[in-house]
């Protein structure tokens, strides 16, 4: 197996540019003994001259020694671009839990390519159990999630608190209000995400109000428990509030604190909406639809609520230490 050195590489492709031993030496500022004997170990060790040595002439690059040292050449100049941090900087995969991806996943690439033309994010939609495990083994590099099953491992910063909303049929007896409370649905039939620790979650919140929540059904995502709430099968608890479709979903332009609908109205988030008898003359188009398909209204819930964290790994097998 050969053992070549990068100084011995260094030192050849000197020799070839300057022409000779000595004028190499001195420009790499070494003795040029220790070059002459640098140069003859490395053409020992592949076992061919490198170049051709007359008494009174220049060192000229033998034909085996010209290819060599065209990509000796080479080999140097990407590791001294690769020290230097030059080289293009690798995709950030960013993690984003599932049911938070189809309201902010696209929007955020978006932002990015604008704002950021130079980094690339590769997105991974996963739920609370593969983020934290591929955080921890560095398959992602942070992840954009409600701040449920990370533990010590990961650093977070919070960047939104939202409250819980009520997802509610057009009919049902409570879409009409404004607000709702945890007293206010206790006996009612309810729809919980099966996520992780997001049923545990929302149980702990009806047990800190000395509630007992009765659970309908559950569900393994947001269509889902909307599917079932806009069927009358229960009432849905989720902390994401999704808009109707037609509604501004782009973060650059949409107002935090209103939602702007096709048809103009705009409604303040946490108000409970009713669908139109029939459907309105918007059905079909993107608007508020009362076919039962989706759930047409939703109503925020006191004084709860869930931090939107980013996390990334404080400490991994695989990297080592992690990323702020």
């Amino acid at each position: 197996m050969l053992s070549i050195t990068l100084r011995q590489l260094e030192y050849a492709v000197a020799v070839a540019r300057t022409g000779g031993v000595t004028a190499a030496a001195e420009a790499l500022n070494v003795s040029q003994p220790a070059l002459s004997v640098a140069l003859s170990q490395l053409e020992a060790q592949i076992g061919q001259p490198l170049f051709l040595r007359r008494a009174g002439s220049a060192v000229t690059p033998t034909g085996y020694g010209r290819g060599f040292l065209e990509e000796a050449e080479r080999i140097l100049a990407s590791l001294a671009r690769l020290t230097s941090g030059a080289t293009a900087h690798a995709p950030v995969a960013l993690g984003c839990f599932e049911d938070l991806a189809p309201m902010i996943l696209a929007p955020l690439l978006a932002l990015v390519a604008v704002d950021l033309p130079g980094l690339s994010l590769v997105p991974r939609v996963a739920g609370f159990e593969a983020l934290a495990e591929d955080l921890a083994r560095g398959r992602i590099d942070l992840a954009l999630s409600y701040d449920l099953g990370f533990d010590d491992r990961f650093d977070r910063e919070e960047v939104a608190r939202l409250a819980p909303h009520a997802v509610l049929a057009p009919d049902h007896p409570l879409a009409a209000r404004a607000t709702l409370s945890l007293e206010d649905l206790t006996g009612v039939p309810l729809v919980l995400a099966d996520q992780g620790p997001s049923l545990g979650h929302m149980r702990m919140l009806f047990s800190r109000a000395g509630l007992m929540p009765r659970i309908a059904h559950r569900a393994h995502s947001l269509e889902t428990m909307r599917s079932l709430a806009a069927n009358g099968l229960g009432v849905g608890l989720s902390y994401c509030a999704p808009r109707p479709a037609g509604s501004a979903m782009t973060a650059a332009r949409s107002s935090p604190a209103r939602h702007r609908y096709r048809r103009g109205r705009t409604h303040r988030p946490g108000t409970a909406r009713r669908c139109p008898p029939g459907g309105g003359r918007g059905a079909g188009r993107g608007t508020c639809q009362d076919d039962r398909r989706r759930a047409g209204s939703r109503a925020g819930l006191g004084r709860a609520a869930a931090r939107v964290a980013v996390h990334t790994a404080v400490h991994t097998a695989a990297r080592g230490s992690g990323a702020q």
